[in-house]
């Protein structure tokens, strides 16, 4: 519910960050991993990387970043250190997939 919330701007990404490294590890790695299950329900495509990067606040050159620019997912399995930039970006994507997805299908 809280990566909806956030992904919608019903919760600023700020409280989404925080909720999200307050999480142990491991639950970040499995959130990580929903989310790009969740990028994927959304149509997420290759175009939105470019936004999703300006979005996310995170440099281009990042890992995270160089790997969606690839179109390759598995961020959770990055150290430890690349996770909430991967949170972040992860979350420009679907936040700009879904609400295209809502644009387009849930008209009316």
């Amino acid at each position: 519910m809280i990566l909806n919330e956030v992904a919608q701007g019903l919760r600023p990404i700020a409280e989404g960050v925080e909720w999200f490294e307050a999480l142990p590890e491991d639950e970040q790695r499995k959130v990580l991993h929903a989310l790009v299950l969740f990028c994927g329900q959304a149509r997420a495509c290759e175009e939105d990387v470019p936004e999703s990067i300006a979005r996310s606040g995170i440099r281009p050159t990042h890992t995270p970043a160089v790997m969606l620019m690839r179109w390759r997912f598995g961020m959770e399995g990055l150290p430890s250190y690349e996770l909430t930039k991967s949170f972040r970006l992860l979350i420009a994507l679907f936040s700009i997939a879904d609400a295209r997805r809502r644009r387009l299908y849930c008209a009316g």
